[in-house]
């Protein structure tokens, strides 16, 4: 009996060896430093809009938040005083400090509505800003330059509401107090970050002075929240001298 021929193995040809100095068939290597980040470097820098400041964007998104509850807080007191006069409000504390006149007053009501209102939306905005800055947003220098005209118009707005409340109104809304120190401070670091990002722009004779504002940019705030509350202190000494 004849015995059937069995299958011979296939065996795959071996490439021919390269000579030691060719590399032509060699896969290209990839090189990403330093060209490539010096490429990334230059990808952010022709990206339009203001480079980001996280940290302004950390100070944004508190303030905004921090403004916010502060309205809101002055919002539910008003609605409820609204479903009963005599409700009695939580922020009512002493005959100096409270908030019921200032919300009756008509500076409470400067453009026919609740001021607290125009808290609610604003300081929503500036916070959704300010995340998406810490984000690492970069904003049109037009968006920038919009934020800080109204953040102008807020500390503006807020220093007449505390002349109004010192001397004709003669009381202290707490709650109007935290909007106070929140604008201040969103209006200085949003004023501070054009001027150093060049959305504002400086003639080159007034750049020495906006070094020295920006090396002391602690001090000069301390000192504008200082003479508030020297402002305060002194309007309402006899008060103060009673507690001690």
């Amino acid at each position: 009996m004849e015995i059937p021929d069995l299958p011979q193995p296939r065996h795959r040809p071996r490439p021919a060896a390269r000579p030691a100095g060719d590399r032509s068939a060699r896969p290209a290597c990839r090189v990403s430093a330093p060209g490539g980040v010096r490429a990334d470097a230059a990808r952010r820098a022709a990206a339009p809009g203001v480079p980001a400041d996280r940290p302004v964007g950390l100070v944004l998104a508190v303030t905004g938040v921090l403004g916010w509850l502060a309205s809101f807080a002055l919002t539910v007191e008003d609605w409820r005083v609204l479903k009963d006069p005599a409700h009695p409000l939580s922020c009512d504390i002493s005959p100096v400090i409270g908030c019921g006149s200032a919300m009756a007053s008509a500076q409470g009501h400067l453009l026919g509505f609740p001021n607290m209102l125009l808290g609610l939306g604003a300081f929503a905005a500036v916070a959704a800003l300010g995340v998406a800055v810490a984000a690492g947003a970069r904003l049109h220098r037009r968006l920038w330059l919009a934020l800080n005209a109204g953040a102008l118009a807020g500390v503006v707005f807020v220093h007449w509401l505390i002349v109004q409340s010192l001397y004709v109104l003669n009381r202290i809304c707490p709650y109007c107090a935290a909007v106070w120190v929140v604008t201040v401070a969103l209006f200085w670091y949003v004023t501070l970050h054009n001027l150093r990002h060049g959305v504002i722009r400086v003639p080159d004779r007034a750049r020495g002075a906006l070094r020295l504002v920006l090396e002391t940019q602690w001090l000069l705030l301390g000192a504008w929240y200082g003479l508030i509350a020297m402002l305060v202190l002194t309007r309402f000494w006899a008060y103060w001298s009673s507690l001690v």
